[in-house]
């Protein structure tokens, strides 16, 4: 008998998986692996920013239908769904109503996380409680915790005109993509910009005392997960470090975004990741700058993390023409070019 040709079959396999034992009784056309149909095991995904520039190809519409093929459990966000930054609650709503729609078509839930465009201000955080509950808040799953952090607390003072300069550069999106380029760029240099990016994210007494009374209830659990919007850990306060503390004793993971760019970093042993967007502009060039969702895969030993360019999912017709532009960036939004081939 060849050596790694017969599949394992525990008793767990019984009523799974079945064949032809009087056609096969030796050696087997497969490997000796097992199944990985762990009942333990469940996958979810994360999926990073679609505002703070919005692209105008539909990415992060694109990407829920994405999401429907692959059939997670649930997603995760990290924060900015709508382009906020307006103390307007009829704007504000109509926003959220916009994302709302689009979050309609997923098939399962989706577990939102505040960030710097969604509670901008205490309008915006008054509109957020009012449709959405709190915001920071916990939900255990399958023995794994999932604490969801408020990095905008309180909120940040906002740029000098960032709302009017938004507006504008979207629509210079589509009628002067150069333009646009370079109105990013000037935004990304400006000292004020530069130095609110590297201001520590504080949390409120009342947040830290929710983290650790939420730690106390759950203190067996196989794993904990941490979404914020803001990596508070590339300028950690003495607030964050307490959160980190907190946690040291137990498995987790820290997931944020806010800065459109693809981040990976293991502190003392526990990794900490700042997602890449989808749909939100692109703030500078490098391997971080994708398009992506991460899919997890909560195992026994820990969480198996894959990402996947939103570019490299498409369904089983294959890559659609009329998507490209949402799928790399290029092009005019998918109706203008169902209008130009019409």
């Amino acid at each position: 008998m060849l050596a790694g040709s017969v599949l394992a079959t525990s008793n767990r396999f019984a009523d799974t998986f079945s064949y032809d034992q009087e056609a096969l009784p030796d050696a087997k056309p497969w490997t000796s692996a097992e199944f990985q149909n762990d009942s333990e095991e469940f996958q979810f995904a994360v999926i990073g920013d679609r505002t703070g520039g919005a692209n105008q190809e539909h990415t992060f519409k694109l990407a829920m239908g994405q999401l429907n093929l692959l059939q997670p459990d649930f997603v995760i966000n990290v924060g900015d769904m709508i382009e906020g930054y307006s103390d307007d609650k009829a704007e504000l709503n109509a926003e959220w109503d916009e994302v709302d729609a689009i979050l309609a078509e997923l098939d399962m839930p989706f577990f939102r996380v505040p960030g710097n465009h969604d509670i901008a201000n205490n309008v915006a955080q008054e509109v957020w409680r009012k449709r959405h509950g709190a915001t920071f808040y916990h939900f255990a799953y399958n023995d794994t915790l999932f604490v969801v952090l408020d990095s905008e607390d309180p909120p940040r003072e906002a740029p000098e005109g960032i709302k009017d300069k938004l507006e504008l550069y979207n629509r210079l999106q589509v009628e002067d993509p150069p333009k646009a380029q370079a109105m990013l760029a000037e935004f990304m240099s400006d000292e004020a910009v530069i130095a609110a990016l590297v201001k520590p994210v504080e949390f409120s007494d009342d947040q830290l005392a929710y983290v650790k009374d939420t730690l106390a209830k759950y203190p067996d659990v196989r794993w904990t997960f941490l979404f914020l919007h803001e990596p508070a850990w590339e300028n950690p306060s003495d607030s964050f470090k307490k959160i980190q503390g907190m946690l040291k004793d137990r498995r987790h993971t820290f997931l944020a975004g806010h800065l459109h760019y693809y981040d990976y970093d293991l502190i003392d042993g526990h990794e900490h990741i700042t997602m890449g967007p989808a749909g939100a502009s692109f703030h500078h060039e490098g391997p971080g700058n994708v398009d992506h969702i991460m899919w997890v895969t909560m195992t026994g030993d820990g969480p198996q993390i894959a990402n996947i360019a939103l570019k490299g999912i498409f369904d089983r017709k294959g890559l659609d023409p009329e998507l490209f532009g949402a799928y790399d960036r290029k092009g005019y939004p998918p109706a203008e070019v169902s209008k130009e081939e019409e």
